[in-house]
């Protein structure tokens, strides 16, 4: 539509990002429709801010805090909220506490209940491997937000993952 001169590096750019950017929606949303809608809205963001992204120190961090932000408005449309039906629900003792990444596909339907702000936290830490200051950085808040934050998620993950837990103690495993 528009001709100017960062419209290829943008296509360019775009096309390499595309794939990580929608991982990325997809392990916040949980849902593929909905990947795929906020990674387009992030990369038409994105075409409208161009140039001044493509100025920043880190174009990807920059495109990564948009993903974030987009995901995280509240002037979202609510979205539709699918649910994996089984057979029975997963039983877990503490003896039969996931504890690997073989473990995330028993994990996942848990982590896709948290609320969004702290499903990102834990999304950006553990799924996508940033440091608490760069999770800090995109969601535009301090390191002890994060900190907190994380914190809670992880403290609900554990309930669901060891519902008769009453005695308020916490495992520190990492996820």
């Amino acid at each position: 539509m528009t001709s100017g001169t960062n419209a290829p590096a943008f296509e360019e750019y775009a096309d390499s990002v595309w794939p990580s950017l929608y991982r990325s929606a997809y392990l916040l949303t949980a849902n593929h429709a909905d990947a795929e809608d906020i990674a387009q809205q992030t990369l038409l963001k994105a075409y409208r801010s161009w140039s001044r992204i493509i100025r920043s120190d880190s174009p990807d961090a920059y495109v990564r805090r948009m993903l974030t932000n987009t995901f995280l408005s509240v002037r979202r449309p609510k979205r539709r909220r699918l649910e994996l039906l089984t057979d029975a629900p997963p039983e877990y003792g503490a003896a039969q506490r996931p504890h690997g990444p073989e473990d995330r596909l028993t994990l996942w339907p848990h982590v896709k209940a948290l609320p969004p702000r702290q499903r990102a936290v834990i999304v950006l830490r553990y799924y996508e491997d940033l440091s608490e200051q760069e999770i800090a950085d995109i969601l535009g808040c301090s390191r002890g937000n994060v900190k907190s934050t994380a914190h809670r998620a992880l403290k609900v993950l554990r309930a669901a993952l060891d519902p008769e837990r009453t005695d308020g103690r916490e495992n520190h495993h990492e996820w």
